[in-house]
């Protein structure tokens, strides 16, 4: 609980101290939360399984505020609780808008925690709407001369799906026992398959279109590219993260007999979306509008191995939703730090940036290589795991969603050749201690998890195995 109120408080405690507050203590403060995060682990046990942390009735008896913990919520705590530090450092500047862009940081740190933890329909549901509030002001407030536009097509992406998930929820309420949102009263409801359908499908809406899987995607690209550098890395390190985790907390458990039908449709259009975005990366210039694009190609694979139900699928998602956050943060902070320094992050007007500033490449190659899922980097293991588990459905939808391995390694080194290398005459300014500290984080996830995937993935296990064996249950039932 205390992981949901810290940042919260947090973000009260900045706007009221403003520019008075240094950006180290905003860091420190954003950090409490997953020292936390051990003391859940201890109290999770040896065995794994699901931990109530905290319970109390809230609207009645059987409308409760209950938050949980278990390997896939630590996970994701570790994730959001470790990232959002190194968006502070590095990712917001030092201008007019560093206390709003911070608070608002903060506060989104709380509800994300609420995200992951929440074991009531009616409490995920809230603390999702609570998440997306600060990147709507973050957008809508500086994102340029299209702030509006931009904003308002994220907002009704989103708002319909948030409407059609609560309208799932809703239903499934009525139709338990004891008229509960309880994770396992709502679990319990037996569905028809046409019911299953229209439930499931509501639940579905609300992932696919935060993840983004094809074609719920319009919004991602116009949205990360004119976010600032702290908002992109939010969306692209955490938030959509919300969607990805939904599938295997939510989707799977409450409506496992709508995903005989969802299956094929979402595979099918996740493999899509890894060619589609793979291929207008390689075509882009905008350095931010880039690694928008590779983003969808790489996240699209995520969904599909968890469509595919199998341990390699399952495990390997959960491994590579963690990987994806590093290295997304990794690459947006590196765009930021440049364009900070050139004040472009247009390809064809950088180069040779390397020169004078060794530091800064080594970081950019190693956060770049993880990203091409080069072996004994962070993006192997689970991109094998889930081209294992793809293969496994369908071969041929395998081979096409091998071909990000090539296409990822195009765009990638195409933006580290163009801005790095050459006769260009821009430079980049030394690395404060800040960025070096935010760098040093993501470069020991880059090459830790390279080295230690299996510590992640023991992690996971027991809930995958539980998830799992509700799927077959379910599905038994039917069968």
């Amino acid at each position: 609980m205390e992981v949901i109120i810290i940042p919260i408080i947090a973000s009260l405690v900045v706007i009221a101290m403003g520019k008075r507050i240094p950006m180290w203590l905003s860091a420190l403060f954003s950090l409490l939360p997953i020292l936390l995060v051990g003391k859940y682990f201890q109290q999770m046990g040896v065995e794994g399984g699901w931990k109530t942390i905290f319970d109390q009735p809230w609207i009645s008896d059987n409308i409760r505020f209950t938050v949980g913990f278990d390997g896939l919520t630590g996970i994701l705590l570790i994730l959001t609780n470790a990232l959002v530090p190194v968006i502070i450092l590095g990712g917001i500047r030092n201008d007019e808008n560093r206390v709003k862009i911070t608070a608002l940081t903060l506060f989104m740190q709380g509800a994300l925690n609420g995200v992951f933890m929440a074991q009531d329909g009616l409490m995920f549901y809230i603390f999702w709407e609570l998440a997306l509030i600060p990147i709507y002001f973050i957008t809508l407030t500086m994102s340029g001369v299209d702030a509006f536009k931009i904003t308002l097509r994220f907002f009704l992406y989103t708002f319909i799906g948030s409407l059609a998930m609560l309208a799932s929820l809703i239903y499934l309420f009525l139709h338990t026992a004891n008229y509960s949102f309880a994770f396992e009263s709502l679990r319990a409801v037996e569905l028809s398959h046409t019911e299953s359908l229209f439930v499931g499908g509501g639940i579905l809406l609300a992932f696919l279109v935060k993840i983004p899987v094809l074609p719920f995607h319009s919004w991602q690209a116009d949205t990360y590219t004119n976010t600032p550098a702290a908002g992109t890395m939010l969306l692209s390190g955490i938030m959509l993260k919300m969607g990805l985790y939904g599938l295997l907390r939510w989707f799977l458990p409450l409506a496992p007999e709508s995903i005989e039908f969802y299956q094929p449709w979402v595979i099918g259009l996740s493999v899509a979306g890894v060619l589609y975005g793979a291929l207008i990366a390689i075509r882009q210039k905008d350095m931010k509008r880039l690694v928008a694009f590779s983003s969808l190609s790489h996240v699209a694979l995520i969904a599909a191995g968890i469509f595919t139900l199998t341990d390699a699928g399952l495990e390997g998602s959960v491994l590579q939703m963690f990987v994806h956050g590093i290295n997304a943060v990794g690459l947006f902070l590196v765009i930021e730090i440049i364009e900070r320094s050139t004040g472009t992050r247009i390809l064809g007007e950088l180069g040779g940036l390397a020169k004078n500033n060794r530091l800064f490449m080594v970081f950019f190659m190693l956060i770049a290589l993880g990203t091409v899922a080069v072996p004994f980097t962070n993006g192997f293991p689970g991109e094998l795991l889930l081209l294992k588990s793809v293969y496994t459905y369908n071969h041929n939808l395998a081979l096409m969603a091998g071909l990000t391995i090539i296409f990822c390694a195009v765009y990638i080194f195409r933006m580290v050749q163009f801005s790095m290398f050459g006769e260009g005459t821009g430079t980049v300014a030394a690395l404060k201690w800040n960025e070096i500290l935010a760098f040093g984080i993501l470069i020991v996830g880059v090459i830790g998890i390279g080295f230690m995937p299996q510590l992640i993935i023991d992690i996971v296990h027991n809930s995958i195995v539980q998830i799992g064996q509700w799927v077959s249950e379910a599905r038994g039932v039917m069968s």
